[in-house]
């Protein structure tokens, strides 16, 4: 049997009962490390587990499926997901490939950003399609993200982006070499994200006569290591929300839409104040 196993959002605790139980009895297990990150490392997951976990960074994932999946239709192999196993298309793409291999597979599933971002109190009905915003570089500024926040906003619906993580991306340098070397871990934090959003509506404010998406007074939620028992949670501009330290990742943005008056009222603990909230809202 194959397993993918969600872990939920927090600590080497959030695993279900069902899922620990299929790690603790499985032949292999693998730790995907590099769509999501928990707040505590390997080391505390073996610990707790009480056995060895097998790293699978982006290359093993994308490019050694085969390796995942050995002898697992004879064998438990289990995979281990942060948050739900769904959250990523990679891993919808290592279960099809278990099913063309004969391998009969099994999900277990945990919370994912998508429903746990319900914390900041706005309606989980009320959002549109989710985003992901990207680091820029100096050569590559991609904006097409903007679009669908537009598109939500015009409809009065929240948007919740998903904030960029680069975990063992090598250097240019080490692209021609047979040995890679890789860049420091590095995970978008709210304020980074804010910045980014805010340039590209200085450009899209010169270059396009429409209304724009959203602008500097724009109520944004930044969210950071939502499970946790550090969680944190800041309601305010999408300008003061560029000067906003929110703390070590992980990180998430959401850019608000029509504000029901429940939502309002449980946004207020993370405002200045409900004056200042009903201001930007």
């Amino acid at each position: 049997m194959f397993y993918v196993i969600g872990l939920g959002l927090g600590d080497a605790k959030d695993i279900t009962a069902r899922g620990l139980e299929i790690v603790k009895n499985a032949q292999r297990v693998y730790l995907e490390a590099y769509t999501s990150i928990l707040t505590v490392g390997k080391e505390a997951l073996e610990q707790f587990y009480g056995r060895n976990l097998i790293i699978a960074d982006r290359e093993l994932v994308e490019q050694g499926a085969d390796e995942i999946l050995e002898d697992a239709d004879a064998i438990d192999v289990a995979f281990l997901v942060v948050g739900d196993p769904f959250g990523a298309t990679t891993h919808t793409d290592l279960l099809l490939r278990a099913k063309e291999k004969g391998i009969t597979c099994k999900v277990v599933h945990n919370a994912s950003i998508m429903n746990a971002i319900g914390c900041c109190g706005l309606q989980l009905y009320n959002y549109g399609e989710t985003v992901s915003i990207p680091y820029w570089t100096d050569t590559w500024q991609p904006d097409s993200f903007y679009d669908k926040i537009a598109s939500n906003r015009r409809r009065g619906l929240h948007t919740l982006c998903l904030l960029d993580i680069k975990v063992k991306e090598p250097t240019l340098e080490s692209l021609c070499k047979k040995k890679k070397e890789y860049l420091p871990p590095r995970f978008m934090s709210v304020s980074e994200a804010a910045e980014q959003l805010l340039k590209i509506i200085e450009k899209k404010g010169v270059a396009d006569s429409e209304e724009l998406a959203y602008g500097v007074d724009t109520l944004c939620i930044g969210v950071a290591r939502v499970g946790s028992d550090t969680q944190q949670i800041k309601a305010c501009t999408l300008e003061e929300m560029k000067n906003t330290d929110l703390g070590p990742p992980l990180h998430s943005l959401v850019i608000a839409g029509h504000l029901h008056p429940l939502e309002m009222e449980y946004l207020v603990q993370f405002a200045k104040s409900k004056d200042r909230l009903q201001q930007i809202a």
